[in-house]
């Protein structure tokens, strides 16, 4: 992850440059804020991948001297095709409507959306995975 890491935080650094000097030169508070936001983002992105890389170790696409079969192997496991994050997109516009409708449907689609993240997170609690033969 050591790669992945310089790489962001590379492109954090350099949007931090560039909102100085863009601040400087144009005195616009837009712009400058939409590079700083940039430049934290890939900060944080490049000192979490750091940070992990070094509590989980070297990866085997991370050695110079790595096989192919060093990578073999079970990956995790991956939940399947799920219908929540439509419902989840549906009860998010419910709730949003709201403020157009009537507060009441901005708890009616906030109640909803709150159901189904829940329903999301425990997808796999509730059905567990079957066991492959």
């Amino acid at each position: 992850m050591r790669i992945e890491a310089i790489v962001f935080n590379t492109v954090g650094v350099f949007a931090a440059g560039v909102a100085v000097i863009y601040w400087v030169f144009s005195k616009d508070p837009t712009g400058t804020a939409a590079l700083a936001l940039t430049a934290g983002m890939g900060l944080l992105v490049g000192s979490y991948l750091l940070f992990t890389g070094k509590r989980i170790g070297m990866r085997p696409q991370d050695l110079p001297d790595a096989e192919i079969a060093d990578g073999a192997g079970e990956l995790g496991h991956f939940t399947p095709g799920s219908y929540y994050p439509f419902f989840i997109a549906s009860s998010a516009t419910v709730t949003m409507m709201g403020f157009a409708f009537g507060v009441w449907l901005v708890l009616v689609g906030f109640v909803m959306t709150v159901f189904f993240v829940t329903c999301l997170v425990f997808e796999n609690f509730w059905h567990p995975p079957v066991p492959e033969d």
